[in-house]
């Protein structure tokens, strides 16, 4: 997929993402609850279609040469692009759960992880939250700079720095993929720039408004060593390290930042740092 030169949107096509990222919002929301165990990863693939569809939407993932359907499911030491299908979900799995909605020829993109309980082994469940916290956090950390940034390389510099000190405080060193970062998104799912979720020596293209980026940490408890599965699709841990992955598409316009897909914005997840988003004019 061809990237797009001009990075920066206009306020009316800012004005026009914000549908889209409500809508893929709405998706994860439908496959939420069904992260537990019993329940296929195609059953959480169909909730989120519906959910897409039933707004007016259509899954962009489907819009990928090969792809057919609306998520990416991936389990444990599944990091990204795993492929939903008959696997059932089982106690303490941890699972992350990509979606993207297109309407009207714009795009949202987002990821969650969440881990299914497990009374049985709540030391495995506690180190897999752990870890999907810490993820969780680090994409917060990311959106929080680029609130402030002057360049977009500094979201990579706050991601790493964020996770390096959770990493600490727990007693544990994390790695962060570096074959797959995050991307512009507009009309494409895909675009220019790159967003790097750690530190780069380059300071990349300068932050105003017009940006819109998808901000997607991907962290594992292992070495960052990864190979794609048979399927042609799925990446996993060469080291059988467990994986999460969480993203947010994010705006920047006139009057500071917007999460297109959260539904308040982003406010709940940035007030730790300190900075409130601003909806779109």
């Amino acid at each position: 997929m061809g990237f797009r030169t001009n990075i920066y949107k206009s306020p009316a096509q800012l004005r026009l993402m914000v549908e889209p990222g409500l809508i893929t919002a709405a998706a994860l929301d439908a496959a939420r609850p069904l992260i537990r165990a019993g329940v296929s990863t195609l059953e959480i693939d169909a909730a989120a279609e519906k959910a897409i569809r039933d707004r007016g939407g259509e899954p962009n993932f489907m819009l990928v040469p090969g792809y057919r359907h609306t998520v990416c499911a991936s389990v444990n030491d599944e990091v990204v692009h795993g492929i939903p299908g008959g696997r059932i979900l089982e106690p303490g799995d941890i699972v992350s759960i990509d979606a993207g909605a297109q309407y009207k020829e714009w795009n949202g993109d987002s990821a969650i992880t969440v881990v299914v309980p497990d009374p049985s082994r709540p030391e495995v469940v506690a180190e897999r939250e752990q870890l999907s916290k810490i993820t969780e956090g680090s994409l917060w950390a990311g959106i929080a700079r680029l609130a402030k940034a002057k360049h977009l390389n500094e979201v990579g510099d706050a991601i790493q720095g964020y996770i390096e000190l959770e990493g600490m405080k727990v007693g544990h060193r994390y790695g962060i993929l570096t074959d797959y970062i995050g991307h512009g998104i507009g009309r494409d799912m895909h675009e220019a720039p790159p967003v790097f979720n750690y530190r780069v020596k380059q300071k990349g293209p300068e932050v105003k408004p017009g940006l819109v980026v998808a901000i997607e940490p991907m962290v594992v408890t292992g070495k960052i060593d990864t190979y794609v599965g048979e399927d042609d699709w799925t990446v996993i841990t060469e080291d059988g390290g467990m994986a999460s992955h969480w993203e947010h598409s994010v705006a920047v316009h006139k009057d500071g930042i917007w999460v297109l897909t959260a539904h308040d914005g982003g406010a709940a997840g940035l007030a730790p740092f300190g900075v409130v988003p601003t909806p779109i004019a």
